[in-house]
């Protein structure tokens, strides 16, 4: 029988229009720290064992460090070892 992995996933609307009550200049930093604290309370998980894909953050940081935006969606996979991936979801 093979070996089968428990992952679990979910698919997250989450809100960083907290992000817009910080200065300027640290707003797209913020919205990643939003993300990350989102996903480490909903996927119960420690912020270091969060990694966030380099799409996501490019995303984030398209518009400058100034303009963030103000909702993304995204898929948090938590494999077996605890460890959570951030991505975008597939779209088909």
């Amino acid at each position: 029988m093979a070996e089968e992995t428990t992952t679990e996933e979910a698919v997250f609307n989450i809100n960083i229009s907290r992000a817009k009550g910080v200065p300027i200049t640290r707003r797209a930093s913020t919205a990643i720290t939003e993300i990350r604290n989102f996903v480490v309370r909903h996927m119960k998980t420690d912020p270091e064992d969060v990694w966030i894909d380099g799409h996501v953050s490019e995303y984030i940081w398209a518009r400058g460090a100034r303009k963030p935006p103000t909702k993304v969606t995204v898929k948090a996979v938590k494999f077996e070892d605890g460890l959570v991936e951030v991505s975008f979801p597939d779209e088909e």
